[in-house]
C-alpha cells in the first residue's frame, strides 16, 4: 500500500480510510515497512513481508564494506542467509562484474529475494539457492567474499523484543540459539572451505557479542582483520580472513 497525502487540501474518503487503516495497524505494532510494503536499503527499494527480516540501517554498513572489497577486482560473493536479498542486490548493483550466490533455508524468503532482484534489475547476476547453510552449495564452490547477517538473538531473549520485531519478523531469522552464537560457530568452522586463498568473511552481529565472536573465529584459526562500529558507535561488523 502506497500512501501519499497533501495536507493543503481536504482528504478524499478513500485517503481518509487508508490513513485510518495505517493508524490502526501501527497501533497494533505492525512495522511501518510491512504496512507500506517496502523499505529503502542503500537507496534500493526492497519489498518486505513476514517471510524475511526487515533490513536494518546497520546492515547497509555491512553491504558497503562488501562492495568496497569486491570492487578490488573480485568476482564472486556468497550472501549466506539472504532473506529479502538486500545485500545481494547491493553487491550486484555496485559491482557489475561480480557474480553473487544467495542462499536461504526458506523457500518463501527466496521467492521474496528473487522478486526484489527482478525489480532492481540484477536478477541475472544473482543465483538463488535453497538449502541449510553451506549444504545449498556444491562442494567445489569458491568465493572471494562471504557475507552474512545471521540470526544472533539468544533464544530466551526473543520474547523480550519489541512487538514490531518479535511478532512480525520470522523467528528463524532471529533465533541464534542459546547464546545467540550458533551461526557464527557454523561459519567459523565451515566457511574457510568455500573461500579463495585471499578471500574474506564479513558478518554482522549483535550488541555485546564482539569479543565472543572474535574468540570463536580465532579458535578456528581465522585472522580477525577488523571489528567495525555502526552508526551508534557499537561494535557491529566482523571482517576476517583465512
Amino acid at each position: 500500500m502506497k500512501l501519499y497525502l497533501n495536507f493543503e487540501r481536504v482528504l478524499t474518503p478513500s485517503e481518509t480510510d487508508a490513513l485510518r487503516e495505517l493508524v490502526k495497524r501501527r497501533g497494533q505494532r505492525e512495522p511501518l515497512q510491512h504496512i507500506v510494503g517496502s523499505t529503502s536499503f542503500c537507496g534500493f527499494e526492497i519489498t518486505v513481508n513476514r517471510h524475511a527480516l526487515v533490513p536494518r540501517p546497520e546492515t547497509e554498513l555491512l553491504a558497503e564494506e562488501g562492495w568496497k572489497f569486491l570492487g578490488e577486482n573480485k568476482t564472486a560473493a556468497l550472501d549466506f542467509g539472504t532473506g529479502t536479498g538486500c545485500i545481494s542486490i547491493a553487491l550486484a548493483t555496485k559491482c557489475p562484474n561480480a557474480k553473487i550466490n544467495a542462499t536461504d533455508v526458506s523457500a518463501d524468503a527466496l521467492t521474496l529475494a528473487k522478486q526484489n532482484a527482478e525489480q532492481n534489475k540484477v536478477a541475472e547476476r544473482i543465483e538463488f539457492l535453497q538449502g541449510d547453510g553451506f549444504a545449498a552449495l556444491s562442494a567445489d564452490s569458491k568465493f572471494d567474499l562471504i557475507m552474512s547477517n545471521p540470526p544472533y538473538i539468544p533464544s530466551a531473549e526473543i520474547e523480550t523484543l519489541q512487538p514490531e520485531v518479535r511478532d512480525f519478523d520470522p523467528r528463524a531469522a532471529l533465533d541464534g540459539g542459546a547464546d545467540g552464537l550458533d551461526f557464527y560457530r557454523i561459519l567459523a568452522a565451515k566457511a574457510k572451505a568455500f573461500l579463495k586463498p585471499d578471500g574474506k568473511i564479513m558478518l554482522e552481529f549483535g550488541d555485546g557479542q564482539a569479543e565472543a565472536i572474535c574468540t570463536i573465529f580465532q579458535n578456528e584459526k581465522w585472522i580477525v582483520e577488523a571489528v567495525k562500529e555502526d552508526y551508534s558507535q557499537r561494535a557491529r561488523i566482523l571482517i576476517a580472513k583465512k
